[in-house]
């Protein structure tokens, strides 16, 4: 779950769903304004302030620091009076209308981050409801309201919904449930990609397994959140089974997961150009799904891999980067202070506002580092993976084996 995008890449994200991490020119937009010193990371937020915001608070307050206040009342600020968010609003003051792209990625982000602070019901609650109100008649949530549920989207809804007390089972459109929903994408067990999930159907109805959705698929049908803990060791399941529950549809993505990073303990990019390079994103969110499933020896070994090897990563993408390491160490036990002799906590927090500049919600950053072009590409490369289609899960990509 890495990434993120001008109204038009939005909407076709709406169809997307899944990021993926990705170079880009470093250079900002020579027009893009001051950002808010209350915002974590130096990047344009425009596509994805929100998520990272949220995934930020959510990952501090997994390691048990506590935001800056800035930070949170920043990230409560930005919410629509529907109750949805939209990736970034630069002039609260002035109401959300027809032209503000809301999403649900964004959205369920912020409610997992904030449910998970404590103490800000009536944003959730607003929240919440306006997802509620978008959910699909198959039970599922797509990127933008309106458009076809996809894994991602519905997943990191999932995770939202258990964050604010609801029981996901129980939110229904027509009878259907998120996790019915979850069903219909996941593959049988028969032929390439047995077990795994799709983002979608293709243009022909067809499935086609991709790793990113299925660990977000994985995730979303044990019916946990972005950082969920460890599941009950043993559940894992190597025997790929009819998916006629959750539980067994999880059990079939993860022996899908397992496999895919057996071979070097990690997954590897779908984007054009970068075969063979390895996706640290997308195996992070691996391991927290695994983790939570109950397949603890692979998301032992690919956390490991990630201990050696995704610091630089991290440290060029930006805020969510280092949370989902923080979420990736959290499931399987390790110590986010030093993860492969990096503090990712400390890291994580250097992003954000200082104790001393959080009062001052005036304050400006300064936008020189090269996140903006980061999370850019991101967007792009959600769209140019699947034609068209969590932005937000920050996703448009190619389907991957």
């Amino acid at each position: 779950m890495n990434v993120r995008r001008s109204a038009a890449v939005l909407a076709a994200v709406a169809v997307i769903g899944a990021a993926a991490p990705a170079a880009a020119d470093p250079s900002p937009s020579p027009s893009q304004p001051a950002l808010p010193s209350a915002l974590y990371g130096d990047g344009d937020p425009q596509y994805d302030g929100v998520w990272r915001q949220s995934l930020a608070l959510l990952a501090q307050h997994t390691v048990g620091v506590e935001p800056p206040k800035a930070a949170v009342d920043w990230l409560t600020g930005q919410q629509c009076a529907d109750g949805s968010f939209a990736p970034f609003r630069a002039d609260t003051a002035k109401a959300c209308d027809d032209t503000t792209t809301v999403d649900t990625n964004q959205t369920a982000a912020a409610v997992q981050a904030l449910a998970a602070l404590g103490g800000h019901d009536t944003v959730t609650g607003k929240a919440v409801g306006w997802l509620k109100s978008v959910q699909n008649k198959d039970g599922g949530w797509g990127y933008v309201a309106g458009g076809g549920s996809d894994t991602n989207s519905t997943s990191v809804v999932i995770g939202a919904l258990a964050a604010a007390g609801e029981k996901p089972a129980e939110v229904k459109k027509d009878g259907k449930s998120p996790f019915d929903a979850l069903l219909t994408l996941a593959l049988p067990c028969e032929g390439d990609g047995a077990g795994a999930f799709a983002f979608q159907p293709d243009k022909k109805g067809e499935l086609i397994a991709n790793a990113d959705a299925t660990a977000a698929g994985v995730l979303g049908s044990t019916g946990a959140g972005l950082a969920a803990g460890p599941g009950k060791a043993g559940q894992a399941d190597a025997v790929c089974e009819k998916a006629d529950s959750p539980e067994q549809a999880a059990a079939n993505g993860a022996a899908y997961l397992a496999e895919a990073l057996a071979d070097g303990g990690h997954l590897v990019s779908s984007l054009p150009g970068s075969e063979d390079q390895p996706d640290y994103g997308n195996t992070a969110d691996a391991v927290v799904a695994l983790a939570a499933q109950g397949s603890t020896e692979q998301a032992g070994t690919s956390a490991a891999w990630l201990e050696k090897n995704a610091a630089g990563w991290a440290a060029q993408s930006g805020p969510a980067a280092y949370a989902q390491l923080i979420f990736a160490a959290h499931a399987t036990g390790a110590d986010p202070r030093a993860f492969g002799g990096t503090d990712l906590v400390k890291q994580l927090t250097a992003t954000g506002p200082s104790a001393e500049a959080s009062d001052d919600k005036d304050e400006k950053k300064d936008d020189s580092d090269s996140g903006f072009g980061v999370w850019w590409l991101v967007g792009v490369c959600l769209i140019a993976g699947i034609g068209i289609g969590f932005l937000f899960t920050r996703r448009a990509k190619r389907q991957q084996p």
